[in-house]
């Protein structure tokens, strides 16, 4: 019993672990809320204010502010795998957390997933008539600059927490434009080549992912403000371990309760390529 605790805690903490460093690389991207209490949440949205002059003594003018909300319903998501007693005998600590990875890594594809469900329902789209910007090219300079003209229309902030995530066809396209890969113009800090697949560039942080949609030979890729998409988990990712007899192995459960919901659409641009 004392052996089995121990086998149950360690795969806890390793799973938790994995999911944390490597589960999901959007999470972190958009508004996310924790320990929501129910079955579905509600991120607020608040609309643009006016300013407006007052007389001397007069009533201060309100902004009128328009108020909504966008609710985010949960899903219970589940990865399980079963490790044979005598297996456990010949398992050394390298596979065991191959186990614990995999687990966190299914749980964590499927967080990306949602949230790159809801980053689908937007409607602003990248796409026009001028060279470069149609569907039959992949991810150009031109698309990327009108994807940043239409937030910029659309009074999105400009403050650190833009982001861009886009296929890796798409990343190695952007690698072929000078501005994105140059140091002459991006510095050598920022350059793509160094650490972790992602870079700072027009204000924002972009990364590549292999999640991303795929309609026909389009690959959708978004250029987006952190608030215009919200992500809410009931329940982190938990890991129960079981022993069951008749099978002569541990049980090990993954499970989560997440949601995701596009909250302000203005905030989302969809920039198309083919692929």
């Amino acid at each position: 019993m004392t052996i089995d605790l121990a086998f149950a805690k360690q795969f806890e903490s390793e799973v938790k672990d994995a999911y944390q460093r490597q589960g999901s690389k959007l999470r972190q991207t958009v508004r996310s809320k924790s320990d929501v209490k129910g079955a579905s949440t509600v991120f607020p949205k608040v609309g643009r204010g006016t300013a407006a002059a007052k007389a001397r003594n007069g009533v201060v003018p309100v902004m009128n502010l328009q108020y909504s909300n966008a609710e985010c319903f949960l899903q219970d998501y589940y990865a399980g795998e079963w490790v044979d007693r005598l297996d456990e005998i010949k398992t050394n600590m390298e596979e065991r957390q191959v186990v614990a990875n995999a687990g966190a890594y299914a749980l964590g594809r499927k967080t990306d997933e949602l949230i790159i469900a809801a980053l689908d329902t937007a409607t602003a789209e990248a796409v026009g008539t001028a060279p470069g910007t149609t569907d039959a090219d992949g991810l150009t300079k031109e698309k990327v600059l009108l994807a940043f003209e239409t937030l910029g229309a659309a009074d999105v902030p400009d403050d650190g927490q833009r982001y861009a995530v886009v296929g890796w066809k798409q990343w190695s396209q952007l690698l072929q434009i000078q501005e994105f890969a140059d140091s002459r113009y991006i510095g050598d800090a920022d350059l793509p080549w160094k650490g972790a697949q992602a870079k700072s560039w027009l204000g924002a942080m972009w990364m590549p992912h292999s999640g991303l949609t795929k309609s026909g030979a389009l690959r959708f890729c978004y250029f987006f403000h952190k608030t215009a998409v919200g992500h809410a988990s009931a329940q982190d990712v938990v890991t129960d371990v079981s022993w069951h007899g008749d099978h002569a192995a541990h049980f090990i459960l993954n499970m989560m309760s997440q949601g995701a919901v596009l909250i302000d659409g203005a905030g989302v641009v969809r920039m198309r390529a083919a692929e």
